[in-house]
């Protein structure tokens, strides 16, 4: 107790290496006395909060586990999950580097190049974690990682590259790319008509989407029922496609195709409605004669 006491004059009063020789001269003098654990846990804890005011976050996070091992906490688990989250962050932010970070991109280029997919993989994550809000490496990255077929890691740094830069038409053009790989036409189709109205001239994004709107056109007159009904199966699992068909303004205009066709055609004229049905034609989810 008189370390213990001593360690938490010492805290209050910011003199911090003292409060951690005095809490660790604590905790020896209670394991030789058999001291409840319980004291033991506060004085580590202690102990820990000191290393966190010093910035030492690693030795912090190690005295909240020994107090855990002697007498277990549900407030010092807190702490310690909060430690390393900020420890975590904080190591990523040490790590940033743009320079670094554009070497490792132009390895992963050279990889790519020699179509080493793996390595290009490894470069461009490396680039990444080196500058997170870098677009270009990230779409780089969505490049590489479709090659070895990992088509959701791709669509995660796509969406992101997008995320942080909006107007990156590079980004929106493979978007839509993986988009088609992954039979998502009407999310192709949205994406590569985005990158247009950034940049009209761009030829990633008109060849695509010359691409795409030949594929929802004509694609259907191949299919079998059965690839019909997988293609609406997976445009009704898109949130986007099942909103628009809860729209009742929707569900009227596709009542109105049978029934009264000119009500329909005249609704069309509509651009915001015109673009809804044609996301559910190019979804599968409505199909045309």
């Amino acid at each position: 107790t008189f370390h213990s006491n001593k360690a938490a004059v010492y805290f209050t009063s910011k003199r911090y290496d003292e409060c951690i020789a005095s809490c660790r001269e604590a905790v020896e003098v209670g394991k030789a006395n058999r001291a409840p654990f319980e004291e033991r846990a506060k004085a580590l804890t202690r102990c820990a909060k000191a290393y966190q005011k010093k910035g030492d976050l690693e030795m912090a996070i190690e005295c909240c586990r020994e107090a855990q091992l002697e007498s277990f906490d549900k407030a010092t688990e807190r702490m310690m999950k909060n430690m390393e989250l900020e420890k975590k962050k904080m190591d990523a932010a040490a790590y940033l580097d743009d320079g670094l970070a554009e070497e490792a991109k132009q390895r992963g280029n050279e990889h790519f190049r020699n179509k080493e997919w793996a390595d290009a993989v490894k470069e461009y994550e490396e680039a990444v974690k080196r500058a997170p809000n870098n677009a270009p490496i990230r779409n780089n990255l969505a490049a590489a990682l479709c090659k070895i077929m990992d088509f959701n890691g791709a669509k995660t740094h796509i969406d992101k590259a997008i995320e942080i830069d909006p107007k990156y038409v590079k980004a929106w053009a493979r978007k839509g790319d993986i988009e088609v790989i992954c039979k998502e036409n009407h999310k192709a189709l949205e994406s590569y008509k985005k990158g247009l109205e950034l940049d009209p001239t761009n030829a990633a994004c008109k060849d695509g989407l010359r691409k795409v709107t030949a594929m929802i056109n004509y694609g259907a007159s191949t299919m079998t029922e059965e690839e019909k009904m997988d293609r609406a199966r997976k445009g009704m699992a898109d949130p986007e496609i099942q909103s628009i068909l809860q729209d009742p303004v929707i569900q009227q205009i596709l009542k109105d195709f049978n029934e009264n066709p000119q009500a329909a055609n005249q609704a069309m004229m509509n651009p915001a409605v015109r673009a809804k049905i044609e996301k559910l034609i190019a979804s599968g989810v409505v199909q045309t004669a």
